[in-house]
């Protein structure tokens, strides 16, 4: 489930139209409470707007009761006067406390329920709030107050540390509410503080593991008061680094699907690393470990087909659908956006995969490098990323139109910059001046959601008249289904398994970083790799803050995972064989890759090769390629490799030019399982 489905059904189960993308991007929602907002209505007279009012880290916001009405929005930095007063109950009549708050602007949003871009609202004035236990308008005051301190801090960095200050005073005072526990029986082994991650929003809380669930309690109790996984139910973990820092962990309990059950950005490495030990010690007897060569072996092999071989380096690159950031990153692979018919038989209706985007285009690529040779040091070739959030949101804005608006200050993109054509946007990736962004995983899935203004948004209006609506799809492709059908298809064919080992080398290998990088005309910023920057070594917090927010909009470079040139695929046209039972081996058919066409029968003689060749291994080397019986053997075309699975649930490579083992892995729970714990 793609991370947008999973935030509007969680979203919808709330029953609010408060949503954390509402607040300002490294903003805090604190706590709520039911309140009135007392507002004129002629004549001297008020009326009442019940609703809840959201004590925010830089913000006041109101959401009424009634969908009409509009979200009200005002920063702590805008207010003028914040007071409390006596009044008059409108409900009770008797005394009462209210507070009161002048105010220059406030922003109204959703006005009508309709996710637009927010209004503004300038020219000052006043609004008066009844909270439904007036006792607290004191405490209210003093603590919105406080935070208005912080916001008119004239430093950004004395902002930080004030606002991160009462947060941690918070938590302390704070702790995990053990009644929550699905069972009276369970055993906590662990108890810290977290922020529970999710695309632009960053939620504190307090995090409890024990011998049979983990917990993540939200400080706000928002949008519930604890998310709960059973650790039966995990599949897959990832330590993460989050802005550069090794503080992530993201727990999976599916194997196949794109977006995370739950991340947690811990305060701290120790307490990261001690809720990844128990998950990971339960997990150690259920779930099969693999790691990049594990999963390269299996693509070779044909055991898993180009997307979920993607999918798997993505994460275990560091990608994730929470860390817009790092989200997870795939490769255009068709160029042809204009004809009727699509021929992927021809090396023509693809991109070079050999080449990064922005090396696609021979002009531009010259105007570059005349510019990173006069460059002085750090040089690099490409000024902006392959991968942002607003790359990312750039493709979603029709399904995560919240998640735009929230990081673009309650705005959409100007219409002619939108998103509104495959070949428009394929052309500017090839043209435009700074424009080198590859695609994400959607472009390859059945879900073609983002491609529709299912929503009805309003995106604006491009010159000439024509209103942003469904995105462009080329002349081949009957509707969005058929578009994402042979997307799909082109990823999955034979031209696109031959380089897609090129394409790795320059994403997640051996020509990421380096001279091996300069030589493939694929050097970055280097804020945008792991290693270059050092946030504990800048103490000026102004400095931090800026290098933090140019790591969250420009993007980071996936982790390396390969050192060395990424093998080409072996068994896109495969040959195999088992020998009979009398020869110790059964009759089960190698593991190769599951399409009929893909066997084809060895000749006798190349039968007779690969069994030697295994055999005078075995007897030459005095030990067993296998602790069991071998079960099937498959060799290479040109007869230079020989892979061979056995009773002992291995499948290993051996090599006969050099008579040695290559590889080895276990497959054991391949299907069944992906998980990957470090």
């Amino acid at each position: 489930m793609a991370f947008w489905r999973r935030a509007d059904s969680l979203q919808l189960s709330s029953k609010e139209r408060f949503s954390l993308l509402l607040l300002d991007l490294e903003e805090y929602f604190f706590e709520q409470h039911l309140a009135h907002h007392i507002c004129k209505a002629g004549e001297g007279r008020e009326r009442s707007v019940s609703g809840s009012l959201k004590i925010c880290s830089k913000s006041l916001i109101f959401e009424p009761d009634k969908i009409e009405e509009p979200i009200l929005k005002i920063a702590l930095r805008d207010c003028l006067k914040i007071e409390v007063e006596d009044g008059e109950d409108l409900f009770r009549n008797n005394k009462h406390k209210r507070f009161t708050v002048a105010f220059n602007q406030v922003y109204l949003i959703k006005e009508q329920n309709i996710v637009s871009p927010y209004k503004l609202m300038r020219g000052g004035g006043r609004f008066f709030f009844q909270l439904e236990d007036s006792r607290k308008a004191d405490d209210v005051v003093q603590t919105v107050l406080q935070l208005q301190r912080a916001s008119r801090l004239e430093k950004l960095g004395d902002q930080t540390a004030m606002i991160t200050a009462i947060l941690q005073s918070r938590l302390a005072r704070a702790s995990f509410d053990k009644n929550s526990f699905q069972s009276v029986n369970e055993i906590s082994n662990m108890e810290c503080e977290a922020e529970m991650i999710t695309p632009l929003v960053s939620n504190p809380g307090h995090v409890c593991i024990t011998d049979k669930h983990l917990y993540f309690q939200p400080l706000n109790g928002f949008p519930k008061p604890v998310v709960h996984i059973s650790l039966a139910d995990i599949r897959r973990i990832y330590k993460r680094r989050h802005m550069l820092m090794p503080l992530g962990l993201e727990v999976f309990c599916t194997e196949n699907d794109l977006c995370s059950d739950i991340y947690l950005k811990f305060y701290n490495p120790k307490d990261r690393d001690g809720v990844y030990y128990y998950i990971a010690a339960y997990l150690e007897n259920h779930v099969t470990e693999h790691t990049a060569d594990s999963y390269m072996l299996q693509w070779q092999m044909g055991q898993i087909s180009n997307y979920q071989y993607l999918l798997h380096l993505n994460n275990l690159a560091d990608r994730s659908c929470n860390d817009l950031s790092q989200y997870p990153v795939f490769p255009w692979i068709i160029a042809d956006y204009t004809s009727s018919q699509l021929d992927l038989t021809i090396p023509e209706t693809f991109r070079d995969l050999r080449k990064p985007v922005g090396a696609l285009n021979k002009d531009r690529l010259e105007r570059l490098l005349k510019r990173y040779r006069e460059m002085p040091d750090p040089k690099f070739i490409y000024g902006s990323h392959y991968s942002s959030p607003g790359y990312v949101l750039f493709y979603l804005v029709r399904v995560a139109p919240e998640h735009m608006l929230c990081i673009q200050n309650g705005k959409f993109d100007h219409a002619d910059r939108m998103f509104n054509s495959i070949a428009e946007t394929w052309r500017n990736c090839l043209e435009g001046v700074t424009d080198f962004k590859e695609l994400i995983p959607e472009f390859y899935e059945d879900d073609g959601a983002f491609l529709l203004n299912s929503l009805n948004l309003d995106l604006g209006k491009r010159q000439g008249g024509k209103l942003v609506d469904d995105v462009d799809i080329p002349p081949w492709a009957a509707d969005v289904d058929d578009f994402l059908r042979k997307n799909r298809e082109a990823l999955e064919s034979q031209y696109v398994s031959d380089y897609l080992h090129e394409w790795i080398d320059l994403i997640f290998g051996y020509k990421q970083r380096g001279s091996e990088a300069v030589a493939a005309n694929n050097v970055f910023h280097p804020v945008t790799y792991e290693g270059e920057i050092d946030l504990k070594s800048i103490e000026d917090p102004e400095q931090k803050i800026a290098m933090l927010t140019q790591i969250l909009e420009f993007g980071q470079t996936p982790k390396q995972l390969f050192t060395k040139p990424h093998p080409k695929r072996i068994f896109t046209k495969s040959r195999s064989f088992s020998r009979s039972s009398s020869q110790n081996l059964s009759t089960v058919e190698s593991p190769v890759s599951p399409s009929e066409d893909s066997f084809e029968d060895l000749t006798e003689e190349s039968k007779t090769l690969a069994w030697n060749n295994i055999t005078k291994f075995q007897i030459e080397g005095r030990h067993k390629i296998h602790k069991e019986a071998i079960t099937a053997i498959a060799v290479t075309s040109n007869g230079s490799s020989v892979f061979t699975t056995s009773q002992d649930s291995t499948l290993k490579m051996f090599s006969t030019s050099q008579k040695s083992l290559q590889r080895s892995v276990s497959f054991s729970n391949m299907v069944r399982y992906s998980g990957h714990v470090k």
